[in-house]
């Protein structure tokens, strides 16, 4: 696949870590592989563990020019001198992101399988829309956004696309033609090494 034609990656975050070990786990990862964007997808509602976490996670992006952006918590973008927002509700809150954030802000939106959802996010101003999962999951509604989705809203959309959730080394090899990003995550934190994980990941793109 030619370089231009490849997926890039946003690398998401697990939803809870020992703030001790991962940020240089992080950084291994980043520095080996070309990443666009960090996601911070913490699960906690705590503001202080957000806070703390978003702060050396920001360093750790920034240092590697990454732009790094939170799920959902739009007064913290600001505060913790974040890039953007990626919003978990689809097309919803789009609007008040921008308003609140400015242009310059990132704004994308997760919009599970539907296209109807993601073409408002689209028309909202969305930078991004994300859709999944793509393999088999057990989280959800079990939904997959299936390839179709992505063959047509690559010939059609012009708002970059996301795909996520429950990736395969065979559907990142299937979906590298009509994607832009590949979400990546739960696939290789797990992992013992995840560098590794995530290089046999991303073999198919070459």
């Amino acid at each position: 696949m030619a370089s231009q034609d490849r997926p890039q990656i946003t690398l998401i975050t697990p939803p809870s870590f020992d703030l001790d070990v991962f940020p240089a786990q992080l950084a291994r990862v980043m520095d080996a592989v070309e990443v666009a964007c960090l996601r911070i997808a913490l699960a906690s509602r705590d503001e202080d563990n957000l806070l703390r976490a978003g702060d050396v996670l920001r360093e750790v992006g920034h240092a590697r020019d990454v732009a790094v952006v939170i799920d959902a918590h739009l007064l913290l973008v600001e505060r913790l001198g974040l890039d953007g927002v990626h919003l978990t509700d689809g097309a919803r809150s789009i609007r008040k992101a921008r308003k609140d954030l400015g242009t310059d802000a990132i704004v994308g939106a997760y919009c599970g399988a539907t296209r109807h959802e993601g073409i408002s996010a689209g028309e909202a101003g969305a930078d991004y829309v994300a859709f999944g999962p793509i393999g088999a999951s057990p989280l959800g509604t079990g939904t997959q956004a299936d390839f179709e989705l992505f063959e047509w809203w690559s010939e059609m959309i012009e708002v970059p696309v996301i795909a996520e959730g429950a990736l395969t080394v065979e559907l990142i090899e299937r979906f590298g033609p009509v994607t832009d990003f590949f979400g990546i995550g739960p696939e290789i934190w797990g992992a013992e090494d995840a560098l590794s994980a995530l290089r046999a990941l991303l073999a198919p793109l070459g």
